[in-house]
C-alpha cells in the first residue's frame, strides 16, 4: 500500500472522524477499495466504467456494488448516467476553494472560543506538535492523518458539537486533494512550526495572531495541494484498471 492510499484509509479513524459502514459488509469493503482507488488516482478523474465490468473484476454481486457505488455518487466521487454506466467526477477546484474557504471559517470561529478550552485537549495537542525536531514524524501518510487530527482537535475542543459535525465533513470532502500535502519534505517542517507555533501563541492568549498564523497556514495548504494535484493529473498514467471504457 503507498503512501496516499494508507492515508486515505486511514484517516477517518485516525482523526476521531465518525465512520458509517454499510450494513452490508461486502458493500464496505468493495466501497473502500473502489474509494481508494480513486484517491490513488488508478480510478482517473473522467474514467468510465459498467456497474457489471467492475462487478466482475472485483468477484461480487451487482447488489453490494451497487451499494458501494451510490454511496460514492452521494459523496460526490462517482456520478452515474442513463445507459452510459459510471464516471469518476472531475475535481472542481472552485468547489474545493469554497470548501477550504469554509474549513477556515470554522476554525477561525473555533479558535474564538479556545480561551475556555479543557486543558487536557490542549496538552493532547502540545504532545504530538510541541515535541523536538529529531522527534518529529516524516511520513506522508502518517503526518496526513496527524494533520487532520490537529485541526479537528481545534475545533473539538471549542466545544460545540454541530460545528465539528460540518468540519468533519468539510474534512472528508477535500480528503482526495487534502492528503497530497506532505509529499514534499518541507512541508512536514512547515506543518510542525507552524502548529506548535500557533499552540504557544494560544497558550498565551494571543489569539489574534494565532487566527492569522492559522488564516496563512490553510490557505498556503490549499496552494499546494492544488498544485501538486494538476501535476499529477497531466501526467499520464501507464495504464487503465481492467474494467474502465
Amino acid at each position: 500500500m503507498d503512501d496516499l492510499t494508507e492515508a486515505a484509509a486511514e484517516a477517518p479513524a485516525a482523526s476521531g472522524t465518525k465512520v458509517t459502514y454499510s450494513a452490508n459488509p461486502l458493500a464496505e469493503q468493495v466501497y473502500q477499495l473502489i474509494k481508494q482507488d480513486i484517491f490513488s488516482f488508478r480510478l482517473f478523474p473522467g474514467d468510465r466504467f459498467s456497474e457489471n465490468d467492475i462487478a466482475q473484476h472485483h468477484g461480487v454481486s451487482r447488489t453490494p456494488m451497487r451499494d458501494a457505488l451510490f454511496r460514492l455518487a452521494r459523496e460526490g466521487y462517482l456520478e452515474v448516467g442513463f445507459r452510459r454506466g459510471w464516471k469518476v467526477c472531475d475535481i472542481d477546484f472552485n468547489q474545493l476553494d469554497q470548501l477550504y474557504d469554509l474549513r477556515i471559517v470554522l476554525e477561525l470561529a473555533a479558535l474564538e472560543r479556545l480561551s475556555g478550552a479543557p486543558h487536557d485537549a490542549m496538552d493532547a495537542l502540545r504532545a504530538v506538535w510541541c515535541i523536538d525536531e529529531r522527534e518529529r514524524e516524516s511520513r506522508p501518510a502518517t503526518m496526513f492523518v496527524l494533520d487532520e487530527g490537529f485541526h479537528r482537535g481545534l475545533v473539538s475542543a471549542a466545544g460545540n458539537n454541530e460545528m465539528l459535525r460540518v468540519h468533519n465533513e468539510v474534512t472528508e470532502r477535500i480528503r482526495i486533494v487534502r492528503r497530497l500535502d506532505f509529499l514534499k519534505a518541507h512541508r512536514t517542517s512547515a506543518t510542525y512550526d507552524e502548529h506548535s507555533a500557533m499552540l504557544h501563541l494560544i497558550d498565551r492568549g494571543k489569539f489574534g495572531e494565532a487566527a492569522i498564523l492559522l488564516r496563512a497556514h490553510i490557505t498556503q495548504s490549499k496552494l499546494e495541494v492544488r498544485k501538486i494535484t494538476l501535476s499529477m493529473l497531466a501526467t499520464a498514467r501507464d495504464e487503465k484498471l481492467p474494467f474502465v471504457s
